[in-house]
C-alpha cells in the first residue's frame, strides 16, 4: 500500500524547485566571495549568435567552465609566475595583489571569461584594455635590471604558466578530461589570445608548451618576494565558511606544479594517498558547482546566446529559405 503524501504533487515539485534555487544561489554567492568576482553572467547573453573568438565547440569552452579547476590552476599559475623576477616585479610594483589577492584573481577570471565566452567585440575590448595597461608598466628590479610589462617574452612566460596550469588542473579534477588531440587544440586556441596580447612563438601543442615552460628555468629564482607571494597564496584570504574548500584548492595548486618548480620552492610532492583524497574531494565539489551553474554560469549564458540565435525568427526564415 502506497504511503500517503502530505503535499499534492505539483506543490511538492514547486517546493523542490525553490529549495534547489536557494542552494544554487547560495553556492553562487560563496563562489563570488571566494574569488572576488564582480561580473554579471547575463552580460554574456548578447549579442545573439556571436561565437566570440573561440566558439562553443572549442576545447577552451570546455576547460574554462570548470570552476574548481580554474581556481586551482589560477593559483598554481601565480606560483609559477612568482619564480620569474621580472614578471613578479611587474605585479609587485604596479598592483595591489599583496593586499587584495581576491580582487586580482577576480580581474584575471573576468578577463579569461570574456576572452573565452564573450562576444567578439567584448573579447577584443578586453584584450585592448590589457594591452593599454601593459604599455604603461615599467620599472627596475632591486638590482637595477629594467623590465617592461609588454615584453613579448614576459607575456609568453605568463601565458605558458596559465595555460599549462589550467589544463593540468582540468585534467586532474574534471570527470571528463580531454583526449590528447583536444589538449593540443586547447593550446592552439589559447595561442590566439596570447598573440593578441603581444606574445610570440607560442606553443600549439601540449608537448611544445611543457618544453617551452621548462626552457625558462635558467631565468627563474626564489627570493624574498617569491617567498612572500607563495605565503600569501598559501594563506589565501577567505571567510571561515569557505576555508575547508580553499585549503583543498591551495593544496591541489601546489600539486599541479612541475617537479622542478616544487623543488625550487623547497616543497615535496604529497603522497599518492593524499593526492587521491584531495582530487576526489575537489572532483565532487566541481560536480556540485557544475550543477549549480548549469543554467546561470558564464559558460551557460554563452551557450544560451548561441541557442537564442538558432531559435530567432531571422534564423528560422533563413533555414526555410531556398538554397539553404
Amino acid at each position: 500500500m502506497a504511503r500517503p503524501s502530505f503535499f499534492p504533487s505539483p506543490l511538492l515539485a514547486q517546493l523542490q524547485t525553490q529549495i534547489e534555487a536557494q542552494i544554487k544561489d547560495q553556492l553562487g554567492q560563496r563562489v563570488r566571495a571566494m574569488t572576488g568576482a564582480t561580473g554579471d553572467a547575463r552580460d554574456f547573453l548578447q549579442p545573439a549568435g556571436d561565437p566570440g573568438l573561440l566558439g562553443p565547440n572549442s576545447a577552451a569552452w570546455q576547460v574554462h567552465a570548470h570552476f574548481v579547476a580554474m581556481m586551482t590552476g589560477g593559483l598554481s599559475s601565480l606560483m609559477l609566475q612568482a619564480l620569474h623576477p621580472r614578471a613578479l616585479a611587474a605585479v609587485w610594483d604596479h598592483s595591489s595583489f599583496r593586499t587584495q589577492l581576491q580582487a586580482r584573481l577576480g580581474r584575471t577570471a573576468l578577463f579569461v571569461a570574456t576572452t573565452t565566452y564573450g562576444g567578439t567585440a567584448a573579447a577584443s575590448q578586453a584584450i585592448d584594455r590589457v594591452n593599454r595597461i601593459h604599455a604603461n608598466i615599467r620599472g627596475a628590479l632591486p638590482d637595477g635590471t629594467p623590465y617592461v610589462a609588454n615584453d613579448p617574452e614576459l607575456i609568453r612566460w605568463v601565458h605558458l604558466g596559465e595555460t599549462t596550469s589550467f589544463l593540468r588542473a582540468y585534467q586532474d579534477l574534471s570527470l571528463q578530461p580531454l583526449p590528447t588531440n583536444r589538449q593540443d587544440l586547447y593550446f592552439a586556441e589559447m595561442a590566439q589570445i596570447g598573440e593578441r596580447l603581444g606574445a610570440i612563438d607560442l606553443p600549439l601543442t601540449r608537448h611544445q608548451a611543457l618544453t617551452q615552460l621548462q626552457a625558462f628555468r635558467p631565468e627563474l629564482q626564489v627570493d624574498e618576494r617569491t617567498r612572500e607571494t607563495i605565503d600569501l597564496i598559501e594563506h589565501y584570504p577567505c571567510a571561515p565558511l569557505d576555508r575547508p574548500l580553499v585549503s583543498l584548492i591551495v593544496r591541489a595548486a601546489f600539486q599541479m606544479l612541475p617537479d622542478w618548480a616544487l623543488e625550487m620552492l623547497g616543497r615535496e610532492r604529497s603522497c599518492p594517498l593524499e593526492q587521491a583524497a584531495v582530487r576526489t574531494a575537489l572532483q565532487g565539489m566541481g560536480a556540485s558547482l557544475a550543477w549549480a551553474f548549469a543554467d546561470t554560469g558564464v559558460a551557460a549564458r554563452a551557450r544560451q546566446r548561441m541557442d537564442s540565435a538558432m531559435t530567432s525568427p531571422a534564423f528560422k526564415a533563413a533555414e526555410s529559405s531556398p538554397g539553404t
